[in-house]
């Protein structure tokens, strides 16, 4: 059975052009052929802001669209996020999914792929790497940029450069050799949560 990777759409607003990208995405990680990939829309699960009484660690969820995005989460093997960047930040509804839950991210692969102007959005992929870290996903250092997104988006298609196109495979190569390697290590988890 291939890995789940799953690719999270972390702009919510109107009139982003996230799902555009996410599409270029989902593409190119089918064709990698490594994974089986779900493109998943954060703005989808209308999670308000930490709506959760118990701590996240309790796995006690009192609401639906917090059931449904741990569920989610949980499902996925890896995970490839997709942020542009607002004030050098990633997008606050972004930064709320993962701080809305804590065991299901934990020893899985995670990379960036970030958009924006100048900078193709890598200040908020930093600040979105340190947040996964601190959930214990382990964030690729390799982020692909896509600097000033408006040029490539044609006909409401994404159009990579070869830049973008051979940073993503590298991307997706690194994050399927450490899904493999961490696979192993959650199923150990499992059984000794299960037997304590």
């Amino acid at each position: 059975m291939a890995l789940k990777l799953n690719i999270i759409i972390g702009s919510t607003r109107p009139g982003r052009v996230g799902p555009v990208l996410g599409q270029w995405l989902k593409e190119a990680a089918s064709a990698h052929g490594k994974f089986e990939v779900e493109l998943v829309d954060l703005a989808a699960f209308g999670l308000p802001l930490l709506d959760e009484a118990a701590h996240p660690m309790m796995q006690a969820y009192e609401h639906e669209h917090t059931k449904a995005w741990s569920r989610s989460v949980g499902s996925a093997d890896a995970f490839l996020f997709l942020t542009p960047e607002y004030d050098s930040f990633p997008p606050a509804a972004l930064v709320n999914a993962v701080q809305v839950l804590l065991k299901e991210w934990a020893q899985k692969p995670a990379g960036v792929v970030s958009y924006g102007f100048v900078s193709g959005g890598l200040r908020g992929a930093q600040v979105l790497r340190q947040l996964l870290a601190n959930v214990n996903l382990h964030a690729l250092p390799q982020v692909v940029p896509v600097p000033f997104f408006p040029n490539h988006v044609e006909d409401g298609a994404f159009r990579p450069n070869e830049q973008m196109q051979a940073g993503l495979q590298g991307l997706l190569d690194e994050l399927h050799k450490l899904a493999v390697a961490l696979k192993p290590l959650r199923s150990e988890a499992a059984v000794q949560d299960k037997a304590a």
